[in-house]
Formats: C-alpha cells, sequence, structure tokens
C-alpha cells in the first residue's frame, strides 16, 4: 500500500510531463490523430471521482487484510482518500482539460504516422522492430493481400459444407446473431467448455512436444471489477511457481458468449500451447542470461501463438465447421493486419477505409472494428507482428521437413523453436538453421 502511495507521486510528475511532451509536439507539427484524441479526453475523464471512496483507484483499500491493527487502517484509508483527492483527481482534471482545450483543436485528420515530420523513415523503423525482419513495405503488403484471398477462399468452401445458401457475410451475420451458437446459461459453462477443448487436446500433446513447462495453468473467469474492458488472455505466472499461468475469460453475460468466435483457436494461442508454453518454458529456464528469460519480441511471441492455432486439426480441434470458421476468422483477422497497418501508415489508407476493409473480410461488429484500426493507428507496426511471425514458422517447418525427410521430427522442431526463449526471427532462423544441419 505504502509502495503504491510513493507511485502515486511518480505518476502525477509523470501526467505534467507528458503535457509538456505533448506541446513539443505541437510546436514541432508531431501531433496524434483526432480520434484517438477524443478517446484519451473520455479515459481520464473517466478517472476522476466525485467521492473519494468511488474512486477506481481506492479499490485495494475496500479489501485491507484483516491483520491490520485499527490505526494502521485507518492510516491507509486516510492516505488513499488524500491522494486520490489531491494529486488523482486535479492530475487528470489537468491532462483532460489540456488535451480537450489545447491539443484536440490541433491534433491531426489523418490516421498514418505517414503525415508526421520524416514520418514514413519512422514506420520504417516501427515495421523493422515489431517484425525483427528487413521485410519492405510493399512486401508486407502484398503478403497480406495473397493472405486475405486465400483465407477467404476457405471460408467459402467451409460456408458451402454447412449447407449455408448465402454469401460470405452473411454467413458471418448468420454466426454471430443465430441463438443456437449462444448456448450458455451460466459462466461456469463457458468455462467447462474451454475446458473441454483442453481434455480434447492433451492426448495429442506429447506427439508434437516434448518440452512442456513446469508453471501450473488454469482456466478463470475474469474478475467483474475490469471484466467490461478486457478480452480473452493470458496471464503469465511467477518464476518462484507461487501464481500460475491463467488463462482468463470475461464474462459479463454468459448467455450472450458465441461458440463460433474462435474458442478453440483462442484456447490455442492464448493457453496451450501458445503463451502459455512459451513464456513459461522461458520464465523457467535459468540457464537463460536474466534478461533474456524475460525478453519479449512480438513477432516471435505473438508469431508462435499464432503457429499454434495452425496446429488445431492435428491436435483434435476444427471438426465442426462453425468452429473452424471461427479459427479462419482469427487468422484472418491477423492477414487483414498486414494490409491494413501497412495502408494507414504509409499508403494514405483513412480511418473509414479501414474500418470498411475489416468488416468486408471478417466477422466483426463495427464498433470492435473501430477499436481494431484505432489500435494500428496508435500503434505503428505491432499488428505487424503476428502474422510475420507465424508465417516464418510455418516456412521453416516446411522447409525443414522437406530437407531432413524421414529425419525431421516435430517434437524436436518445435524444442529448438521453445528452448531459447523470445529471439528476432532472423536469430531464431540461424539457430534453427544449424539445428537441421546437424540433423542431417
Amino acid at each position: 500500500y505504502d509502495n503504491w502511495l510513493l507511485r502515486v507521486h511518480g505518476y502525477t510528475i509523470w501526467c505534467d510531463s507528458a503535457i509538456q511532451n505533448f506541446r513539443q509536439g505541437m510546436a514541432s507539427n508531431y501531433l496524434l490523430p483526432k480520434a484517438l484524441v477524443i478517446k484519451m479526453i473520455d479515459i481520464c475523464n473517466g478517472l476522476i471521482s466525485k467521492e473519494d471512496t468511488s474512486s477506481l483507484f481506492y479499490g485495494p483499500v475496500k479489501n485491507l487484510p484483516t491483520t491490520f491493527s485499527n490505526a494502521e487502517r485507518t492510516r491507509i484509508i486516510n492516505a488513499y482518500k488524500d491522494v486520490i483527492k489531491n494529486e488523482l483527481n486535479p492530475s487528470h482534471t489537468k491532462l483532460a482539460a489540456f488535451l480537450k482545450d489545447e491539443y484536440l483543436p490541433k491534433a491531426r485528420t489523418t490516421a498514418g504516422v505517414g503525415d508526421l515530420p520524416d514520418g514514413l523513415n519512422y514506420y520504417k523503423l516501427c515495421v523493422k522492430e515489431w517484425t525483427t525482419t528487413d521485410k519492405t513495405l510493399d512486401e508486407i503488403y502484398t503478403t497480406g493481400l495473397n493472405e486475405v484471398k486465400r483465407i477467404r477462399k476457405e471460408m467459402e468452401d467451409t460456408k458451402n459444407s454447412t449447407g449455408f445458401k448465402g454469401d460470405l457475410n452473411s454467413f458471418f451475420h448468420f454466426m454471430k446473431t443465430d441463438k443456437q451458437f449462444m448456448p450458455f446459461k451460466k459462466p461456469s459453462e463457458v468455462l467447462d467448455s474451454f475446458q473441454h477443448i483442453y481434455d480434447i487436446i492433451k492426448p495429442s500433446l506429447t506427439t508434437y512436444f516434448v518440452l512442456f513447462p513446469k508453471s501450473r495453468f488454469e482456466i478463470r473467469q475474469t474478475e467483474a471489477f475490469r471484466a467490461a474492458s478486457a478480452s480473452i488472455e493470458y496471464l503469465q505466472g511467477t518464476p518462484d511457481g507461487s501464481r500460475p499461468g491463467v488463462f482468463y475469460i470475461p464474462l459479463l453475460d454468459a448467455t450472450t458468449f458465441n461458440i463460433t468466435s474462435g474458442m478453440e483457436s483462442t484456447f490455442l494461442h492464448e493457453a496451450i500451447p501458445g503463451h502459455h508454453y512459451q513464456s513459461s518454458l522461458q520464465m523457467e529456464d535459468t540457464l537463460l542470461p536474466t534478461f533474456r528469460r524475460f525478453k519479449w519480441y512480438g513477432a516471435y511471441g505473438e508469431g508462435w501463438a499464432l503457429y499454434c492455432e495452425s496446429l488445431g486439426k492435428e491436435l483434435g480441434l476444427y471438426k465442426n465447421p462453425y468452429q473452424h470458421m471461427g479459427a479462419l476468422g482469427d487468422e484472418m483477422h491477423r492477414a487483414i493486419r498486414l494490409v491494413v497497418d501497412i495502408g494507414i501508415h504509409s499508403k494514405g489508407m483513412t480511418r473509414e477505409e479501414a474500418i470498411a476493409y475489416m468488416m468486408q473480410n471478417e466477422p466483426v461488429e463495427e464498433q470492435g472494428a473501430v477499436a481494431e484500426t484505432e489500435r494500428y493507428m496508435g500503434m505503428p507496426g505491432q499488428a505487424l507482428s503476428y502474422k510475420i511471425g507465424a508465417l516464418k514458422l510455418q516456412e521453416l517447418r516446411k522447409n525443414y521437413a522437406k530437407q531432413l525427410g524421414a529425419k525431421f521430427d516435430i517434437r524436436e522442431f518445435h524444442k529448438q523453436v521453445l528452448n531459447s526463449g523470445c529471439l528476432p526471427l532472423s536469430v531464431l532462423e540461424d539457430k534453427l538453421n544449424r539445428w537441421a544441419t546437424t540433423q542431417q
């Protein structure tokens, strides 16, 4: 509690520093898009409370340990009320007012960083950092277009296999709205369904893996206080094993949870063998230098997780065409990112064009397309890492299977990918090439 109070003092200084940095950007015409600034103003206003005890930041005080003395409890309660009233509320009020009155009128109407001073070179640097490759913008963009075309063809075939007579967008609407795809009555049933997915793949895991993490794994419902703004996610455990790796599912209303939303592919990506295997094995490997046990490269980490989605059929999943369509929807989502991210930041694609392109090619509501597009606007290059990483892993697996023939062991390939922690793709490929040579 006292450490958090100290961090508040540093945070209010950060807020003042942010305003000064924004003013530097205004002076040099280095500005954020208006659409993002509007959301930032809303966020700041949402953090301001009329009553100290109703503040989001007061929450921990409601759960003070029973072992605390009355004097200690009173001291902490008063300290929290004081920083909420005299530091946090004023800082957020000041930041919201600055963004609304000074920054928003000057914010840019364009979506991409390519419109900033020297913005295209900045974007190329972002792309290199997030993909850990030397791929050109046009190369990535073309790959995205080709992947969208390929996946759309597979979606059409899957749709036709169900006997559905309408076009693909009609099928998307059918899957999102038909009550047969929302069978759950209570949250425990959703959690049990994810556990069933785990039970299906368990017998096949030893066929594809020889490395397994020591960290415990759990499936949980996301806590109520953060469920409204959360998505399905994986939170890795701790090195000492005191906290397990947790696969979280936010469930505000279990009756609206749709089974065609890619349940099987999401479990493979976020949980097992995706983020749980990769992050746990890396964290647990005490032979690695400390910085490598906790290092993150998006192209490797998210690439591995997306690659794991492609293992669905091999692990006994995607037998139901609607689950397969959900998996294709997840894959399409990552392919679209290659087109939209490059398009926004280097080809003049507008925010509205990006939203329309997403809604045309995947089963997403407008609200979701808006949120995704604005994420790409605010984090240039990040969204490229998933598909670029997965494609590289699929390419390497295919190449080594052909090169090694009967000597290729998928378990050993996965071991070599996982047993060095997060790496830039170029370093990973060099490592795997040496491994393949020794196998020959």
